[in-house]
């Protein structure tokens, strides 16, 4: 109980934990889509792109003289990142490239043009490492008000268009056939997913982003019988995984993004071990 009285005393913390509570809901619910469009890297590519943007609102901030020079970083990694889904959306509908090529030129051309531009900008490669690995201490007033307005939108589409979604994941060319606006919801779906790495970055970290994406994702697959279920479920264990994550880190000096991933694969692995035992039991109650 002194613990949790005072977490919740220190500003710093609860800001923290409101970020993790809110990505935790949001990031599986754009996880699912990605997973059954088989993407699951998706979220890694526009997490490369967005340290561009962290970049280049640094070289910005810095150059009309804000301080802390950093005040743009998530603004830029926003239009970075949703920049770049869409421009990946593009190549893959216009077929001149392939999904996976896409892929490779936002990681590799997204970290390089980050490194070069925070040179550019008086700073240095560790001047990146919050947004690589994250880290509480970079949770501001700015963060959080970002992250619930942005929150709030990815619940209220993802959601709201779970029908139309879900029918694009699972079969394209049906819903091209029954007349969905289908390249209108690729796109949807690619910047839900960019304003969800955006908003993860500062707790998670761009490197791990796509994991508090995906892994809750795989465990609600393994645990639900239905797609609302498994969106529920990656949910809960999101919440679950990061709010652990961070209580964790407040009395460890670990970084938060591991520490966040490292729970969800470690609760994957556990649900997946019991997973075949609880179904053959259920087997059996039934015989």
């Amino acid at each position: 109980m002194e613990l949790l009285s005072e977490m919740l005393t220190s500003e710093l913390m609860v800001r923290a934990l409101i970020v993790a509570v809110l990505v935790g809901i949001s990031a599986p619910i754009v996880g699912t889509y990605l997973v059954q469009r088989s993407m699951a890297l998706m979220g890694d590519g526009i997490g490369h792109i967005a340290l561009t943007g962290v970049a280049l609102g640094w070289l910005i901030g810095a150059g009309i003289g804000l301080q802390p020079a950093d005040m743009l970083a998530v603004p830029g990694a926003i239009v970075a990142s949703m920049l770049g889904a869409i421009a990946i959306e593009v190549l893959r509908a216009r077929g001149r490239t392939g999904s996976d090529v896409a892929l490779a030129m936002l990681f590799y051309g997204g970290i390089a043009g980050g490194v070069i531009l925070i040179r550019i900008a008086g700073g240095t490669t560790t001047n990146l490492t919050s947004y690589l690995f994250g880290s509480i201490a970079t949770v501001n007033s700015s963060d959080v008000s970002y992250t619930i307005g942005l929150t709030l939108f990815i619940v209220a589409v993802g959601i709201g268009l779970r029908g139309p979604l879900f029918a694009l994941s699972y079969d394209p060319e049906f819903s091209r056939a029954s007349g969905l606006r289908v390249g209108a919801l690729n796109i949807c779906v690619a910047m839900l997913a960019a304003l969800t790495v955006s908003i993860s970055m500062r707790v998670v970290g761009v490197l791990l982003v796509s994991a508090i994406m995906i892994v809750p994702v795989a465990i609600g697959q393994l645990v639900a019988n239905s797609f609302r279920g498994t969106i529920a479920i990656g949910m809960a264990v999101g919440v679950i995984v990061s709010v652990a994550g961070l209580v964790i880190t407040y009395i460890y000096p670990f970084s938060p993004g591991a520490m966040i991933v490292v729970l969800a694969v470690g609760l994957y692995i556990v649900v997946a071990a019991l997973h075949p035992i609880v179904q053959h039991l259920s087997a059996k109650n039934h015989i």
